[in-house]
């Protein structure tokens, strides 16, 4: 009779905590809706303690999709031009994967001037002449290499650590990692531009098989920065407020009956969205900067540009958001209508130049680089060997075996450059860094040991880094 006394007892204790909906239930609620309380969830990650002490707090990813020409920006080849339209030897083509180049390919040399930069006498090329004068805040990393040689896989891989859709990303696994320190946006933002969007898509920001509350959220240029963000005209102030507070109370009621989390963060993404109401149009509005900061970036109010972008990536940092990811299009040059190595990468350079020299500036003065990281990258690099495309050589195939990469910022050395490729450009000569030791690297920068940071799915702990061998490179990091 005591053990069914018992019993009653505990379930009369479950169905109270079940079924109020008033009582302890408001009080959660309330909880909940506490400005200071829901900071405090939203700042903290599953890491409890960080892995060792960090050297940057935010991550600005500018991400050049399509593959940029290194030979034509970053990595100066005398010897290439002395070999142009030479057969390539059999040597490099043999056993190796290109998306359209043939075994009979020539070598292309590049016509573009560099000049040696700042104290660490980098060689950038006359087409980003903003990049020469920051030269000594960044750090290149020439010798890059990377798994897949198509566009969308190479996306993901480059995002995930994985070539397929479905893994969580980079900027996931940072934010379940650490949270993020602003209550009024999201904390992961992503930024387009560019004539249409990247390859993939939504996976390339996706939260996988974390919870969905750490996916990338993509931010518009013009209009609401999300869709459907502001509420009617006659369905606002203490309206909204109601409703939200009507729609949280029956998410929790349900969250405690079911436990799901996804119900948890379906709370938090009211809550998120209301409080953005206020905060992301705020954010958007660039009026208020002064006209000299707009001159450095080369941005417009009311406009839609990667000018822009770069502008709302320093906004978006400086109020906390922990992963902003820029994605700039068309950096696909094969040679064919729109995708010269001529006028069109010209195009791509001077719409990126200024203004992501501009953010290392503007970090820097602002206090904001040494706790930033800065990584300016694309899925991949392009070929030493030219393409023909209407009869006419006048491009590049995608590369995966040798490119470049700058970081800044975020514990990263200044001025300094990693790695090294061959004559020819044709494969790494020394301190090979492939993607995964670069997101081992980012990791490390934020406190994070890649080896230690997992998730349990499917009976598997998965890691960002994956199963295969991957390194911090300790040798850029201050």
């Amino acid at each position: 009779m005591d053990h069914e006394n018992e019993m009653s007892r505990l379930a009369t204790r479950r169905q109270l905590f079940r079924d109020c909906g008033v009582g302890l239930g408001s009080i959660a609620l309330t909880q909940l809706l506490d400005s200071s309380h829901s900071m405090a969830v939203e700042s903290s990650g599953s890491l409890e303690v960080l892995h060792h002490p960090a050297k940057a707090k935010n991550v600005i990813v500018l991400f050049m999709a399509g593959g940029p020409s290194q030979l034509e920006m970053f990595s100066h080849k005398p010897k290439l031009n002395e070999f142009h339209g030479k057969q390539t030897p059999k040597e490099f083509i043999e056993g190796k994967r290109f998306s359209f180049l043939g075994k009979d390919a020539k070598l292309l040399g590049s016509a573009r001037k560099f000049k040696s930069c700042g104290e660490s006498g980098v060689q950038i090329s006359e087409l980003l002449p903003f990049h020469q004068q920051v030269a000594d805040k960044l750090c290149f990393v020439h010798s890059m290499n990377t798994d897949v040689f198509n566009h969308g896989p190479a996306k993901i891989f480059m995002n995930s650590g994985n070539p397929q859709p479905g893994r969580p990303s980079m900027g996931a696994w940072v934010t379940y990692g650490i949270g993020s320190e602003c209550e009024n946006l999201p904390s992961f933002v992503v930024l387009q531009s560019g004539p249409r969007g990247p390859r993939a898509g939504a996976a390339l920001w996706s939260s996988g098989f974390l919870p969905s509350k750490h996916q990338g959220v993509p931010f518009r240029s013009s209009g609401d920065p999300i869709v459907n963000l502001t509420s009617p005209e006659k369905f606002r102030g203490e309206y909204t407020r109601d409703f939200h507070d009507a729609v949280a109370a029956l998410n929790r009621q349900r969250l405690q009956a079911t436990g799901d989390s996804e119900i948890e963060t379906r709370i938090a993404a009211y809550e998120m969205a209301y409080r953005m109401q206020s905060s992301a149009p705020e954010l958007m509005d660039i009026g208020g900067e002064n006209q000299q900061t707009l001159d450095r970036y080369g941005a417009k109010v009311g406009g839609a540009s990667y000018a822009n972008n770069c502008l709302l990536a320093r906004r978006l940092v400086e109020r906390g958001v922990r992963f902003v990811q820029l994605y700039h299009t068309d950096w696909d040059h094969h040679g064919g209508p729109g995708q010269t190595l001529g006028k069109d990468l010209e195009k791509c350079c001077s719409q990126v130049d200024q203004a992501s020299a501009a953010l290392i500036q503007d970090l820097e003065e602002r206090g904001l680089l040494d706790e930033t990281l800065v990584v300016w990258t694309g899925e991949f690099g392009r070929t030493p060997m030219g393409e023909t495309r209407n009869q006419k050589v006048g491009g590049r195939d995608h590369f995966i075996d040798a490119y470049t990469l700058w970081m800044a910022g975020g514990g990263v050395k200044p001025g300094i450059s990693y790695g090294s490729t061959d004559d020819l450009g044709l494969s790494v000569a020394e301190n090979p860094v492939h993607v995964r030791d670069l997101h081992a690297t980012i990791l490390h920068s934020l406190g994070i040991d890649h080896e230690k940071f997992s998730v349990k799915f499917q009976g598997l702990n998965m890691r960002l880094t994956g199963v295969e061998e991957a390194k911090v490179v300790h040798e850029i990091l201050a």
